[in-house]
């Protein structure tokens, strides 16, 4: 059965572990996913598992990992200092994951241009893509290693533009632990989420739920589950057709101004109507 997720930047950036977890859980939520940053490079293993700790006294699984670093820290960057960056970065994530307990780790897998991002290079595509493979190539035994998969989204990146490319991209790493993470409301503004998951099938590791609004089709067009023109009826055929059972997990950026744990609570019972658990009178 599909388990119910929610990411910790649908959280305020405010807000302590304690505080996400005690709401996740309060919201009917079975995980957590949390995110690798800046501070969590140098924490110990020590402080990791009390993390993992806190979460399963809560009844919470960590089942996948994200990264904040990503964006700032291109894999596809013309600066090779950079792309060794960014490499660190992957390998600590897939470690940390590990020992948190999760599968999966989220990877941007950098960009040929991000107009939401003032000031980030423009890199020529086919570049974007060596780059990207040659990184994720590298990983790819870590990953074995720790038996976690990197899991590839599909991001604003203005490249692996088709679920054909991101398919093809995907299997030539030869891996089962190189897939995708397949993020719903992201397609929305230039394709369908039913087809991207047809086409990617058995290669999807985890599924990521918002919405988006196609009218006027900007990034201010992300709106709460069932709210845009996502077809979660259709989603949900597709996912049920390629036997899909790990997570899905809400991520809604960002949180309401005004008493913004309501947007926790309201996914919630958003996914519960889409993922069937909810009944209705008639």
């Amino acid at each position: 059965m599909i388990k119910k997720g929610i990411n910790i930047w649908s959280f305020p950036a405010t807000s302590s572990l304690k505080d996400i977890f005690t709401i996740a859980k309060d919201a009917g939520f079975e995980g957590i996913e949390l995110s690798l940053t800046e501070e969590d490079l140098t924490k110990s293993e020590k402080d990791i598992l009390e993390t993992k700790k806190m979460a399963s006294d809560m009844g919470l699984a960590i089942p996948s990992f994200a990264s904040n670093l990503a964006w700032g820290n291109p894999m596809t960057s013309s600066d090779k200092s950079i792309r060794d960056r960014a490499f660190v970065y992957i390998k600590r994530q897939i470690e940390v994951a590990s020992m948190l307990g999760a599968d999966t780790i989220l990877l941007v897998p950098g960009y040929v241009a991000v107009d939401f991002i003032e000031g980030t290079e423009v890199v020529e595509y086919e570049d974007a893509y060596s780059r990207a493979k040659d990184c994720i190539s590298k990983l790819v035994d870590t990953a074995k290693e720790y038996k976690v998969s990197i899991g590839i989204e599909n991001v604003w990146n203005k490249y692996l533009l088709s679920p054909l490319e991101m398919r093809d991209f995907i299997d030539s790493f030869k891996s089962e632990y190189v897939g995708s993470y397949f993020d719903v409301g992201n397609v929305i503004y230039s394709g369908y989420a039913e087809q991207w998951i047809k086409i990617l099938g058995k290669r999807i590791k985890k599924v990521h739920f918002k919405d988006y609004r196609k009218n006027p089709g900007t990034l201010g067009s992300f709106v709460d589950i069932l709210s845009g023109d996502v077809n979660y009826p259709a989603v949900m055929e597709e996912l049920g057709k390629i036997g899909y059972d790990s997570y899905c997990t809400g991520e809604m950026i960002p949180p309401y101004t005004h008493y913004p744990y309501q947007i926790i609570y309201n996914t919630s019972s958003s996914m519960d109507a889409i993922l069937g658990r909810k009944k209705f009178p008639c």
